[in-house]
């Protein structure tokens, strides 16, 4: 008999582990408009078929995503049950502390506040429903979108770029006038204090 792939198993959403504390809620409300346009075109199939949730495979067989938390969310608040997901590293035969010192040293960790203030590993959420909310990290994801840096593969890099305008921008703009708060970070990404980010493409000269 030929080889075959292998058989790939729905695993509930509510199972999944964060291996982070915050998503930006606006950046969540978006996919979920996204979700909803792809249900009334096709049922959404082959949406969640192309978006397998990539994950390690921890201590006791636990699922942990290590991207594509704001998609988790959104799904598990349109009511989706169940996702595909894309084993990434199977670590599930290390006890716990050896499992999180070696995610985090791999960039597959990112324990950061809604302040962008380190926290233990021990207070990441059980669930992706759990995900507290980082406005900052909105701002951040619109801004790539809007061209302000451009799309890069360095882990929890919308992350970095939230941090670089938390420490720039007030908190209460970004709630109450997103638009004003816009602009400021497009002029924000293009000045040389950003030049360490990933992504960045201010002017050179």
């Amino acid at each position: 008999m030929s080889p075959r792939e292998p058989l790939l198993h729905p695993i509930p959403i509510r199972d999944l582990r964060p291996t982070q504390l915050t998503v930006g809620y606006r950046e969540v409300e978006d996919k979920r408009r996204h979700w909803r346009e792809k249900q009334k075109k096709d049922g959404g199939g082959d949406f969640l078929g192309a978006h397998m949730i990539p994950v390690l495979l921890g201590p006791k067989g636990r699922r942990y995503v290590i991207d594509h938390h704001h998609l988790a969310r959104a799904l598990l608040e349109e009511g989706v049950s169940e996702v595909l997901t894309s084993v990434v590293a199977d670590l599930s035969h290390l006890e716990k502390a050896a499992f999180w010192v070696f995610a985090d040293h791999r960039g597959w960790a990112h324990p950061y506040d809604a302040d962008g203030v380190r926290q233990p590993i021990s207070d990441l959420p059980k669930s992706v429903a759990d995900l507290a909310d980082d406005p900052f990290r909105s701002l951040a994801g619109e801004l790539r979108r809007a061209g302000g840096y451009a799309k890069d593969p360095t882990p929890f890099a919308e992350f970095l770029w939230a941090d670089f305008l938390r420490r720039r921008l007030k908190r209460k703009l970004v709630e109450t006038d997103f638009t004003a708060a816009m602009r400021e970070a497009l002029q924000l990404s293009k000045t040389p204090e950003a030049a360490y980010l990933p992504g960045w493409c201010g002017p050179t000269d």
